[in-house]
């Protein structure tokens, strides 16, 4: 599997471009602003600042001719990594204070809406103990994204979130 992503300064695939095949910690000198991407392999996390800081958008292979099509909320992309664990099985654990105490909820699949299956929006701890997530600010995977590989996070600051409110869960999975 080749994995690429190409991103452009302008909607539609316009302008200069630059071509990126791994991890990047600051993509400035690149390119000044990012109005589409092209994923030609691989799910990718692209960050609003350098050193994978800020707003995070996941990206999943395609065409995203301009940036409101990832759910971008301006044209600014930093720095970029491609997701590494992408295959199941999945399963994690949501914990309603932080350092894992509290009541807890389990999951394997994807959730829409948290609040209705779980009776409660705020989460302030996870342990991720199989596959790659995204946690969503709103319902329906809308909102902020936050990206969590397998691990522990004690607090919801751990996946970069200011607040803890978890609307919808979606794992990262290949499609074929």
């Amino acid at each position: 599997m080749r994995f690429k992503i190409v991103f452009y300064e302008d909607r539609n695939f316009q302008g200069r471009s630059y071509e990126c095949k791994g991890d990047s910690s600051d993509l400035h000198s690149y390119f000044s602003r990012c109005n589409s991407v092209k994923v030609e392999g691989g799910w990718w996390v692209l960050y609003e600042r350098p050193n994978y800081m800020g707003y995070q958008y996941i990206l999943a292979p395609g065409e995203y001719p301009d940036y409101q099509r990832w759910m971008g909320f301006n044209d600014c992309v930093r720095s970029c990594r491609l997701i590494k664990n992408v295959n199941g099985p999945y399963k994690l654990k949501l914990f309603e204070r932080p350092n894992f105490e509290g009541q807890s909820w389990e999951t394997t699949e994807n959730t829409p809406s948290v609040h209705e299956r779980f009776h409660s929006r705020e989460f302030h701890s996870c342990k991720i103990t199989d596959g790659t997530w995204v946690f969503f600010e709103h319902p329906n995977y809308r909102g902020r994204q936050y990206l969590l590989e397998k691990g522990e996070y004690r607090r919801y600051t751990e996946w970069g979130a200011m607040h803890p409110t978890v609307s919808s869960i979606r794992h990262v999975k290949w499609e074929h």
